[in-house]
């Protein structure tokens, strides 16, 4: 049923897209390629799971500290990876080499401490219930899904649209040294934006743990490939393009699987995406940026 199949690809799609907004904010403000993102995205749920195993703490609130807790992590990563090749005036490539050990490290330390094996959310911690609409199956889980995706990524477009911050942030992505001359506080900044990409990315975590009900340390790496995907055929640093990026895969994953095969999955939405890009090579949002002598 196509309907039935829509909803579950907006489901999956709004969780991709909500994983790519962190990604793209960090690139679009910072100018680099995070690729501990992934890692981060993988801890944010087995901080929930933990939160709920041992402390009995309702989702909600798990999922919030999940966040605040995967924020501190991305600040962390911050503050000890790349804000010294920052100070340093580091060529473009090192901080993506030095996330890709971070992501490395924190992988590691996750298999070692919860195992290689998948974990689940206890039993009666993931809501059951479901509404049927004639033939078509909502369940409450993918509702709260899409409405928390969608929550996040209209606040974070409400702050970078109507506040100050905000302001700063776009001010930033155009020029670092302007900004600065005008009064900005830079490196501040730079935590925020590595602080609330991180959050993001632990919510895009916990929701993907939910919606599958399994956790494994390794669950942050195809996360990481789709995320780049998506934000380079939205157009690299733009929010819109890394929403609709972001819906783009999911309704060409799981149309692919219901129609298909769930074997061509990947290879049927990289390809569309592939195509894509031959047609507008600086994604759907992306400006083409030429040299000047």
């Amino acid at each position: 049923m196509l309907e039935q199949q829509l909803i579950n690809a907006l489901s999956l799609g709004s969780v991709y897209a909500l994983f790519a907004l962190g990604f793209t904010l960090v690139f679009g403000v910072l100018g680099v390629i995070n690729l501990s993102h992934g890692a981060i995205f993988m801890l944010g749920s087995y901080i929930a799971l933990l939160l709920i195993e041992k402390l009995a703490m309702p989702l909600p609130l798990a999922m919030l500290c999940a966040m605040l807790a995967t924020g501190c992590i991305g600040l962390i990563v911050d503050f000890l990876v790349l804000r010294p090749l920052r100070a340093r005036n580091a060529h473009h490539l090192a901080p993506m080499i030095a996330t890709i050990g971070v992501a490395i490290m924190l992988t590691n330390i996750a298999q070692g401490l919860f195992g290689a094996e998948n974990k689940r959310f206890p039993a009666g911690s993931i809501p059951e219930e479901s509404l049927n609409f004639g033939a078509l199956h909502v369940t409450v889980l993918q509702i709260g899904i899409v409405a928390v995706s969608f929550v996040l990524m209209l606040v974070l477009l409400a702050v970078m649209r109507r506040t100050r911050i905000g302001r700063a942030l776009r001010a930033i992505a155009e020029s670092p040294k302007a900004a600065y001359l005008l009064g900005v506080n830079v490196e501040g900044l730079f935590y925020l934006t590595s602080f609330a990409a991180a959050a993001l990315g632990g919510a895009a975590g916990v929701l993907v743990g939910l919606s599958f009900n399994a956790i494994s340390p390794f669950m942050g790496q195809p996360m990481l490939h789709k995320g780049i995907a998506v934000i380079i055929l939205g157009g690299m640093g733009d929010i819109r393009g890394a929403l609709i990026g972001g819906l783009f895969l999911g309704f060409a994953e799981v149309l692919t699987v219901a129609y298909i095969s769930s074997d061509f999955r990947d290879a049927v939405a990289f390809g569309l995406l592939f195509l894509i890009l031959l047609v507008r090579p600086s994604g759907m949002f992306g400006k083409v940026l030429e040299r000047k002598a």
